[in-house]
């Protein structure tokens, strides 16, 4: 029997050389008895394929003389036997079967079998056996990976770990499914879920996922937007929206949408999708401001709405009695930051209505043992309640007994952290020396700012501080113009930044913003009790700061390295410095708040490079003055003074000192302006000189111009 691997054994090899030998005897038998051979036996010569042929048809292969067998009587020999009695008998094919014959070439006696107890026993003669085993599909497990890390991003909003979570995911070329999965989940959620997808893509691109992948991913969303419709009622709408946001934040060309519709269907949802987003969103006027903040998002939910919505689940609680739907519903407000406030309410609803308290004490258990409400936001609830205590007993008297009734309770429960009466009992111990001169300075400020926000006069404010006289306290007005600005609409956020840019100019120094910047920056976490999103309402404050060049990238690592490492204040400066290295920074921060008052930096300079040139061209200088007064930047005016230098060293043209001289006698351009104007030519005066050889002689010729006619400080170097 041949062995698995097509091979003969010896004891094959034997049988083999026996059967050939034999067939020969047979076949010279068989051709000597024939009717139709010679009278005399002759010996004959073999044919060279004879033996061969007896071979090859037991293999079932052609012999390889290639000739015909030789003819018996009209039968072919290979199916004529001959027996001992000299009959001719036909047999089976092959030669198999038959009485008195040899049987099949190779037959063995029985059936083999392989005994795994022989001693000779091969386990390489076993048969094979085919093992069915599950083919997992690679793309099957990226969605799976894709969906778990999408809910992980919904709950915890970081996009750092999310951008690196997909990084180790691998398989790149399935980007696009992730984007398809991450709006289409995203979709069917609340507007906060929605503007957590913008932003996360608006991170990946790039950086993670390519553009044309980002393309083909949104592509895959309108092919599947009939499917999404079945489950999504607004699914075109919602659709329209992410797609116009993509284009606003640059990640999807506008071209996409065009390109796009040629390759659907116009009876296709997502060819209406395409048309809403084109028609609805990205031709309305500021069409951008209107995107952006379409959604809201985290960023943007009002406190007082929240502290309503707190409100309502707990008396709706207190009348149901129902636990786990009040945990569900403060599980849905999706501010696990702000639950301190749950804490502090729940406490006084107890309070007000004693026949609650056994209801909101389960419930804040219940909520601490499911980890709804960490154990910091509950010390954080406890603490804030315990500073109010004072003006709550007016309303009501028991208040102070029940808290301290309630306090131990809750530690012996476990539901309140023990370091809360450690901490309590060293603030109650604490006497605050305050300082009078500063607490006047605090109540002025209020006032002049609220004054500013009212009237938006610059001017005014700078002379209200001057008359104060107190610059020492410079940074403490800084961070009590941005608290109270974020506590307020984006036209007073940008009011302030305008404002910001002003004060640098006039009266303020960089140290002076720096330490403003960080004395917010370590009191952000109780600016958060109030405003919800403070860190990120001063990371766009810091990087608006950059971009009016207010201060410069190296200040965000000064700030930094005052603040403490991993401290809720290091990673608001860390976000300042991504906003500011983005695609397109400089416009997206500019337009941040809408705009406000004011025109954006980059418009600015753009409108003083024109009316320059105008004017060098042969302009009227009552003109030229007329359009630096109509950009209403009095703030700005440095930059009309460094461009109209830079202008008349390239020009070799000292007409523009004309230009400057009527300003300052009109009192258009200042006596600050112009010297920081100056100085910022001296401080890229190396640079100018690269491209103006003799930059460094005009520029001490103007200096002493300016000089003669009393444009510049004494202080100017």
């Amino acid at each position: 029997m041949a062995s698995s691997e097509g091979f003969l054994t010896e004891e094959q090899r034997e049988m083999l050389k026996i059967a050939s030998q034999n067939a020969e005897v047979m076949s010279s038998l068989s051709l000597s008895s024939s009717p139709k051979s010679p009278g005399p036996r002759s010996p004959r010569p073999k044919s060279p394929g004879q033996n061969s042929s007896v071979l090859s048809e037991h293999h079932h292969v052609k012999a390889p003389g290639g000739g015909h067998s030789a003819m018996v009587g009209g039968v072919a020999v290979r199916h004529v036997r001959r027996s001992h009695s000299g009959k001719l008998i036909r047999v089976k094919k092959d030669g198999a079967g038959g009485k008195g014959t040899w049987g099949k070439l190779l037959d063995t006696d029985g059936e083999s079998f392989i005994d795994r107890n022989d001693p000779n026993y091969d386990s390489g003669e076993e048969p094979y056996e085919l093992v069915g085993s599950t083919v997992s599909d690679p793309l099957d497990e990226y969605k799976k990976a894709v969906v778990s890390l999408v809910e992980e991003y919904f709950t915890t909003g970081d996009v750092e770990v999310a951008a690196s979570d997909l990084r180790e995911l691998g398989s790149s070329e399935y980007h696009p499914y992730f984007i398809k999965r991450l709006v289409s989940m995203a979709m069917d959620r609340h507007d906060k879920e929605k503007e957590m997808a913008s932003v996360l893509l608006s991170a990946l691109y790039a950086d993670v996922i390519m553009a044309a992948q980002i393309s083909q991913g949104f592509f895959m969303l309108l092919e599947s937007a009939d499917d999404l419709a079945l489950d999504i009622l607004d699914a075109v709408d919602v659709l329209a929206l992410f797609i116009a946001r993509a284009v606003v934040d640059d990640i999807l060309p506008p071209a996409f949408i065009t390109r796009a519709s040629k390759m659907l269907p116009e009876s296709s949802k997502g060819f209406q999708v395409l048309q809403t987003a084109e028609k609805s969103y990205l031709s309305a006027p500021h069409h951008a401001e209107l995107v952006e903040r379409r959604w809201g998002g985290s960023t943007h939910l009002s406190v007082d709405e929240v502290k309503k919505k707190i409100a309502d689940l707990l008396r709706e609680y207190v009348e149901s009695g129902d636990t786990s739907e009040a945990c569900r519903c403060i599980r849905q407000l999706g501010v696990s930051f702000f639950h301190h406030e749950v804490v502090k309410r729940a406490l006084v609803l107890a309070m007000e209505i004693r026949t609650a308290e056994p209801l909101i004490l389960r419930l804040l258990k219940e909520a601490a043992d499911e980890g709804l409400i960490s154990s910091s936001q509950m010390v954080k609830g406890f603490t804030r309640l315990a500073e109010s205590l004072d003006d709550l007993a007016l309303d009501i008297p028991s208040a102070r007994k029940m808290f301290q009734s309630v306090v131990p309770k809750a530690i012996s429960e476990g539901w309140l952290d023990a370091s809360f009466v450690k901490s309590s009992g060293k603030d109650g111990e604490k006497s605050e020396v305050k300082d009078e001169k500063l607490m006047l300075y605090k109540k002025e400020v209020v006032t002049i700012i609220h004054e500013y926000f009212l009237s938006d006069d610059i001017p005014e404010l700078i002379r209200s501080l001057v008359d104060l006289g107190m610059p020492e306290y410079n940074s403490i007005f800084l961070k009590k113009l941005i608290t109270l600005a974020m506590d307020r609409k984006n036209r007073e956020k940008e009011m302030a930044s305008v404002l910001l840019s002003a004060l640098h100019i006039e009266i303020f120094s960089t140290d002076d913003i720096v330490n403003g910047f960080v004395m917010l920056l370590e009191s952000a976490e109780d600016t958060a009790l109030d405003i919800l999103d403070a860190s990120n309402e001063l990371a766009f404050f810091l990087a608006r700061a950059v971009i009016d060049d207010v201060l410069a990238p190296l200040n965000l690592d000064e700030i930094a390295s005052i603040l403490p490492p991993k401290s809720s204040g290091s990673e608001t400066v860390c976000m300042a410095r991504t906003l500011t290295a983005a695609r397109h920074a400089g416009e997206r921060i500019l337009r941040c708040w809408g705009g406000g008052t004011g025109w954006a930096v980059e418009d600015a300079k753009d409108k003083i490079q024109k009316l320059l040139e105008e004017y060098e061209s042969g302009g009227v200088v009552s003109e030229a003055c007329q359009c630096i007064r109509d950009l209403a930047m009095p703030f700005f005016n440095h930059e009309v003074v460094k461009k109209a230098l830079v202008m008349a060293m390239e020009k070799k043209n000292d007409r523009m000192l004309e230009l400057l001289q009527e300003c300052f006698s009109e009192g258009l351009i200042t006596i600050n302006q112009m010297t920081k104007g100056f100085n910022r030519i001296k401080d890229g005066l190396d640079d100018l000189a690269l491209d103006i050889p003799n930059a460094n002689d005009k520029f001490k010729f103007y200096v002493e111009h300016a000089r003669e006619h009393g444009w510049l400080l004494p202080s100017f170097a």
